[in-house]
């Protein structure tokens, strides 16, 4: 039997377990999927455990962590610095796939990566956003609060040191204008605090479409915005499914459709409304 887990810590209540395991049954094969608290200090003495598996995903504290473990890495992995899927079989090669679940989903809701791209925060999974926005030639803005101005300056710095394109930063405060494309990575509006939102709603009404990371609740008030301004929008629970779906992809030299993929997504709204 195929065997499969999440790392991180703390983990407490994820969805990837449901996800995974609707995955493996639509391709009909036989696996398990877990989750394993793992301590950040003890990720190397566990490692050995983790290479017999078939294949593990990544999460906080590990995606960087994870990488000195490893034997190899692939393309993006390596640009981003962040590694969420480990492959086992000879060798432990570490994909990023949160990439590649974010620019399936937007093709799904048909959103373009275009043009002037707003990216809000300055953590992990903005820092990706950033990455991939710069990476399709749009003219990326991250903005951030005070207390994250550095983190944001370094993604800038990163960004002309691997790609030589330059990138703005801004404070919240700051931002009048609108956007192609406003993209949240932070965790503002998510359950239970779903009364904040990371942007004026001002900014929201002059853009042309909104993707928020967040996918509890259903609907944030960003996204509330960006439907009553009758624009383009999107939530993180497809980019989620997606990137399961392609780290399956990787362990097991598979295909998931796009019928695949949106049936799994209804399954996983069910499970949030619980």
């Amino acid at each position: 039997m195929n065997s499969f887990a999440l790392i991180g810590y703390p983990l407490g209540h994820s969805l990837s377990p449901l996800i995974h395991n609707e995955l493996l049954t639509i391709k009909n094969i036989n696996g398990s999927y877990i989750l394993k608290e793992i301590e950040p200090n003890s990720l190397t003495n566990e490692f050995n455990m983790l290479k017999k598996l078939n294949g593990f995903n990544v999460t906080i504290p590990h995606k960087t962590a994870i990488i000195p473990c490893l034997d190899k890495l692939d393309s993006k992995a390596e640009l981003f610095g962040a590694v969420n899927t480990v492959k086992c079989d000879d060798i432990t090669t570490g994909y990023n796939t949160d990439c590649i679940g974010f620019l399936r989903s937007l093709e799904m809701a048909n959103i373009e990566l275009a043009g002037n791209v707003l990216v809000c925060g300055a953590g992990g999974v903005s820092r990706m956003f950033a990455f991939e926005a710069a990476l399709n030639n749009c003219n990326v803005t991250v903005a951030v609060r005070d207390k994250s101005f550095d983190a944001a300056i370094k993604i800038k710095n990163e960004i002309k040191d691997k790609l030589n394109c330059d990138i703005n930063v801004v404070k919240f405060d700051d931002l009048n204008e609108g956007f192609d494309l406003i993209i949240n990575g932070t965790p503002v509006g998510m359950y239970p605090n779903i009364n904040n939102c990371v942007i004026k709603e001002e900014i929201v009404k002059k853009s042309k479409a909104v993707f928020d990371a967040i996918y509890n609740p259903e609907e944030t008030l960003l996204l509330k915005y960006a439907k009553d301004a009758g624009i383009k929008h999107l939530n993180g629970l497809p980019m989620l499914v997606w990137q399961a779906a392609v780290a399956e992809e990787i362990w097991l030299d598979v295909k998931f459709t796009l019928n695949d993929i949106e049936k799994v997504i209804e399954i996983a709204k069910k499970e949030l409304k619980k």
